[in-house]
């Protein structure tokens, strides 16, 4: 089954941070290659979208709705509903996730 894949706003905004933070640390080339490989395993969701697994972190609250996939260091978190995908987080995976979660609630 082929899924319809949509980044969300919120997702948007942590990709943009993202390239911003490696073209400030490192370089601009650097930052398009990151970018290009994370919209990229963001569209291969299209294909394997049941491949990724729940968050601990949301296990351990009950929360089965999210799954997430890997781009080292980064976390993906994407809600499957029907047959679209929903892209919902690109977060730094050597941040705490229920402290970025409770940042963005308070948003």
């Amino acid at each position: 089954m082929k899924f319809r894949v949509f980044i969300v706003a919120d997702a948007e905004e942590d990709l943009f941070e993202i390239y911003t933070s490696i073209a400030a640390s490192d370089s601009k080339n650097m930052a398009n290659h990151v970018l290009e490989k994370l919209e990229a395993v963001c569209q291969s969701l299209s294909e394997l979208a049941h491949r990724g697994h729940v968050p601990p972190e949301l296990e351990r609250i009950s929360v089965h709705d999210f799954k997430e996939i890997h781009y080292k260091p980064y976390r993906i978190l994407y809600q499957i509903i029907e047959s679209d995908v929903f892209v919902h987080c690109v977060l730094d995976g050597r941040r705490d996730l229920q402290d970025i979660l409770q940042e963005r609630l308070l948003r």
